[in-house]
């Protein structure tokens, strides 16, 4: 990572647990480290908490801020504690400890942004977590169902298990004002990460706010692609990495891309998908990132890889 003279400023964006696994691989290699998390879940805990409080949906800003903790006991403590879920027949059943931490210190701030930067002082956090947007968002998603039929789904968890063909996703509202501070954490980048993530409800969100959008086609920063290790059971069924690009590409056609970070077991079509890589103007790089059980990266791979592409010019 000889390109830069200090840590590289890293900004990724994302949401559930593949943002967590990119934040986990990119703490080890940057202090200076932003992550941009999605805030349209509206199931479970942060379902519930969003309908009752008209806050922000906690659960992935929560996941982020856990794989944001050091290996240290303190951290990896305090990661559990964030992560730690309540099982009973009352009515904390279902919620994490965490996201009602958030939501406490939201209440005490008023203050979106605030409240996560107190999180992240009291947990050590290697880096910062904002939202995308300091309003919650709903994805609706146009789907093929398998009659052949076209209808409308709504709502995150609707979307990412939608039994049909998803043709496309927008988010409501349209023209949602995105969070300040994650545009100036872009503008200030030297790398950017996209993905790893369901695509459609947790990495093309990010394009659909068009502040968003506009800031990641604008950014000078090294733009990286990071893909999925396989294909999503619902939202992107019979998609492979090829498709994953194209879909990128139509939602943000004049994003450019630096690299596209692929694992070897996931690649079905080489030719294929470097077109689709070239046409975002990024190369590919293969490495073997995933961990030995199936459809996880390994963290300690996925930041060695990150470190090869941070080097590359």
């Amino acid at each position: 990572m000889g390109r830069w003279s200090t840590e590289p400023a890293v900004v990724a964006l994302g949401g559930g647990h593949g943002l967590a696994a990119s934040l986990t691989a990119l703490r080890q290699l940057t202090t200076d480290l932003t992550a941009v998390v999605t805030v349209a879940d509206n199931g479970g805990s942060s379902g519930r908490l969003r309908e009752e409080f008209g806050v922000l949906p906690p659960g992935d800003l929560r996941m982020a801020l856990a794989a944001l903790c050091g290996d240290d006991r303190w951290g990896q403590t305090w990661a559990r504690v964030l992560q730690h879920r309540f099982d009973s027949a009352g009515e904390l059943s279902g919620h994490s400890l965490g996201n009602l931490l958030i939501l406490t210190l939201w209440q005490q701030l008023d203050d979106h942004v605030d409240g996560l930067d107190w999180v992240a002082g009291l947990l050590g956090a290697r880096g910062r977590v904002l939202p995308m947007a300091l309003t919650p968002l709903d994805i609706t998603a146009e789907v093929r169902d398998p009659d052949g039929s076209v209808s409308t789904v709504r709502g995150q968890v609707e979307v990412a298990t939608a039994p049909g063909e998803v043709l496309g996703v927008s988010l409501d509202p349209a023209d949602a004002a995105a969070c300040p501070e994650a545009l100036s954490a872009i503008a200030d980048a030297d790398v950017v990460v996209l993905g790893p993530g369901s695509w459609y409800s947790s990495v093309i969100p990010h394009l659909l706010v068009p502040e968003l959008r506009e800031a990641l086609c604008r950014t000078s920063a090294q733009v990286v692609v990071a893909t999925n290790l396989e294909p999503h059971a619902d939202e992107t069924r019979g998609y492979d990495l090829a498709d994953h690009l194209e879909v990128l590409r139509r939602h943000a056609p004049q994003l450019r891309v630096h690299t596209v970070l692929v694992d070897p077991s996931a690649v079905t079509d080489a030719d294929r998908l470097g077109a689709a890589a070239g046409a975002l103007g990024a190369r590919l790089e293969v490495a073997d990132v995933a961990a030995d059980h199936a459809g996880v990266h390994d963290p300690h791979k996925l930041a060695s890889a990150y470190a090869r592409v941070m080097g590359a010019n």
